[in-house]
């Protein structure tokens, strides 16, 4: 069998998908994507396919090899998002053709179902409690929440009264047994961060997520030392080099992007060296449909996977849901008695891509891009 083509789709909201095509007419398909950048990805992804066109599928350890080392310039988000898909489709491509769910091809499953969360907006504690009440409506036992907007270096009594608020809020709508994330955003500063997990620890949050950007790496050690909320991040780290110092530094759930972190085999990689370190694994995922997919395949083979989350029905998806894009939209449900969703079970990824309605909806394409956020003064805010 030998790669034919590599062809990608932008499509709503905010996505980019791939499609990878062989001589013997199996088809696999994957989601490079950073969000904001798909255009740039989808170069590299173009760029990438002047190797693959020509090449064994199946070889997919030594494609990565070559993807991410033969170009002499290494790592980036982009880069690393335009391997992530091909790896995602390669892996689909390998289950389909011998009939069996990614996982099996990782060592099988070690799970039935896998325990979700989804995000919640509102920027006062009546719309956070009303999101929440809605997703537990839904099925949902844990939601994640921003920690709120535009933060200063350091923010006053009053604001840091309102994060709490809200965040009470919602531990009110689920309950004790209910999980509540507080998704700082690498919007604080170290020190802002330490002040609202201090204050937010007697509401006991499931985890605080990325409390500090990912250049202050080396300050996680520090921080974690500072609060007793479990600590989560991960998302804008590419590699198991990156995850490395973080893993050592005390977090305790580790929050790679299939999308963006090399894909099923390098996150299979750090799964298992966060597990090593005691560290449980929560990949991020507020994309597609091929890319939840392609985590659900690493939960179910991955003994230290704690919850995953999903984007379904989130605010981002207003119009283009992740069902839109799938023959059978129902795969991705799930327990609405406790939140938890099923073992995949389908060849490949798991999922069937509605490759009509990819196509049609590439015809529009998108051009998202994150806001830009400034402060009262003019200055550059972190969104």
């Amino acid at each position: 069998m030998k790669i034919t083509s590599l062809t990608t789709y932008l499509v709503a909201p905010r996505w980019l998908f791939l499609k990878v095509e062989t001589d013997e007419g199996v088809t696999g398909w994957g989601e490079p994507v950073v969000e904001g950048r798909a255009h740039t990805v989808a170069a590299a992804v173009d760029e990438l396919s002047d190797y693959l066109v020509g090449q064994d599928p199946f070889r997919i350890e030594d494609h990565w090899q070559v993807m991410t080392k033969g170009g002499f310039y290494r790592g980036g988000p982009v880069l690393s998002s335009a391997v992530s898909g091909i790896d995602q489709a390669l892996w689909d491509i390998k289950g389909k053709f011998h009939g069996v769910p990614v996982h099996d091809l990782l060592g099988g499953a070690v799970r039935d179902r896998m325990r979700m969360y989804s995000w919640i907006g509102g920027d006062d504690p009546s719309e956070a409690a009303e999101h929440a009440a809605q997703r537990l409506e839904q099925g949902y036992r844990a939601v994640k929440m921003n920690v709120g907007g535009k933060m200063r270096h350091l923010e006053t009594s009053r604001e840091i009264d309102a994060v709490v608020e809200r965040v009470a809020s919602v531990r009110d709508v689920l309950g004790p047994d209910g999980g509540v994330a507080v998704d700082f955003h690498g919007r604080t500063s170290p020190a802002l961060a330490k002040q609202l997990a201090r204050a937010l620890e007697p509401l006991r949050p499931m985890f605080i997520e990325e409390p500090l950007l990912p250049e202050l790496t080396s300050q996680y050690g520090d921080f974690t030392a500072s609060t007793s909320i479990p600590v989560a991040t991960g998302e804008r780290l590419f590699s198991r080099w990156d995850f490395d110092p973080v893993l050592r530094s005390g977090i305790a759930l580790a929050q790679p992007d299939l999308s963006h972190a090399g894909g099923i085999s390098e996150t299979r990689r750090i799964a298992a060296q966060a597990e090593v370190h005691g560290v449980g694994l929560a990949p991020h995922c507020p994309l597609g449909p091929i890319a939840l997919a392609a985590c659900l395949q690493v939960d179910f083979a991955s003994p230290n996977a704690f919850i995953q989350e999903t984007s379904l029905g989130i605010h981002y998806n207003v119009g283009s849901d992740l069902g839109d894009y799938l023959v059978d939209p129902s795969v991705f449900a799930f327990d609405s008695t406790d939140g938890h969703m099923a073992r995949l079970t389908a060849p490949g990824l798991g999922i069937e891509v509605d490759e009509q309605a990819v196509i049609k909806a590439a015809a529009s394409g998108h051009r998202w891009h994150n806001p830009v956020w400034r402060h009262a003064d003019g200055s550059f805010a972190e969104w």
